[in-house]
């Protein structure tokens, strides 16, 4: 009689907790880039925030023995993902976040998807719009001009930091489709390629930071832990719990997180940094997560083609953006999410 085989060790938290985890990390992702703004400059505070998110991939890597990309080729295509995915949108926000409130940033960084799609139609072939996919990207719009009060003519609304958000969102889309077209099929692990991105992201702001920032004449506590902990927590420890919420229920349940996201990021902003909320801000937020989701939907054909087109990986997004790293996706870049 052949031994039974052992089964594979369980996780030692349900992945509905690790996926709750998820959420409540990355909407208060918004939270921690306003309070980090408050002692630190922008390219600051996105420096230490990929500094953090380095260090932390750094040590997963190392413990799981896991190799980095090979190839120049590999590499210069992941610096281009690392300035799309995580060197701008991360600064556009940073820099956002001085003149808006982080519910605003919360939300705007919830349109990925629909710039995603609104790229895919161009940028991917096999990524074409049926009749509802269409309706949804019009009707996310519709929320964001309720969003931003556009019946008003945008009174009140600080119109170039919510342009730098929505930058941010579309840099994110940008960065997918890339991503999609370059990276597929490598052969390197998710791990690899998102800790290599981080990694080569922090780079790039080491050399560009000195020379917009001078160093702060004091660091206060509150928002150095911020900076840490959006590191650390939402652009390290966040990317490894993606890892093991995708491997155990697929993407696209894993991709769900993208929706609890801004709600988060409006409760943080509105319980801890005491601010306003309208009556068009959440009603146009419900309006743009329905068109996001309308994005989403596939004929069962379309799916299966995308699936063999692409290797399977992770990926909400960052939304959020993203985390925004160079993993390979089976679904079309409109489908992903984001967080900060």
């Amino acid at each position: 009689m052949s031994p039974t085989p052992s089964p594979s060790p369980s996780p030692l938290l349900d992945w509905r907790v690790r996926f709750g985890a998820l959420a409540l990390i990355w909407g208060f992702s918004f939270l921690f880039i306003k309070v980090g703004t408050e002692g630190f400059a922008p390219f600051q505070v996105t420096f230490g925030r990929l500094l953090f998110g380095t260090a932390v991939l750094t040590v997963a890597i190392v413990v799981k023995r896991d190799r980095l990309p090979r190839g120049a080729r590999v590499w210069g295509h992941l610096s281009v993902a690392a300035f799309l995915l995580n060197a701008l949108p991360f600064s556009l926000f940073a820099y956002a976040e001085l003149t808006i409130p982080s519910t605003l940033a919360g939300i705007c960084n919830a349109t990925t998807p629909l710039w995603g799609m609104l790229l895919s139609l161009v940028a991917l072939s096999e990524d074409r719009p049926t009749r509802v996919r269409a309706a949804g990207l019009g009707i996310g719009f519709i929320g964001v001009l309720t969003v931003l009060g556009a019946w008003q003519g945008f009174s009140g609304l600080d119109v170039t930091g919510t342009a730098l958000a929505l930058l941010a969102s579309f840099s994110y889309a940008v960065g997918w489709i890339y991503v999609r077209r370059t990276l597929s099929g490598t052969g390197a692990s998710n791990l690899s390629l998102a800790g290599s991105q981080v990694g080569l992201a922090t780079l790039q702001l080491a050399v560009v930071t000195p020379l917009f920032t001078s160093v702060p004449d004091s660091i206060e506590l509150m928002p150095l832990l911020s900076v840490i902990a959006l590191g650390a927590l939402g652009t390290g420890y966040a990317m490894l719990l993606q890892y093991g919420v995708v491997a155990e229920v697929g993407p696209t349940t894993a991709a769900m997180v993208t929706y609890f996201i801004p709600v988060i990021a409006t409760a943080a902003g509105v319980a801890l940094l005491d601010e306003r909320l309208t009556w068009n801000t959440p009603v146009g937020a419900l309006v743009v997560l329905a068109g996001a989701a309308l994005t989403q939907t596939r004929t069962k054909r379309s799916s299966s083609v995308v699936g063999m087109r692409s290797s399977p990986g992770l990926r909400p997004g960052g939304a959020p953006g993203a985390e925004r790293v160079g993993t390979t996706d089976p679904r079309p870049a409109g489908a992903r999410g984001s967080r900060a």
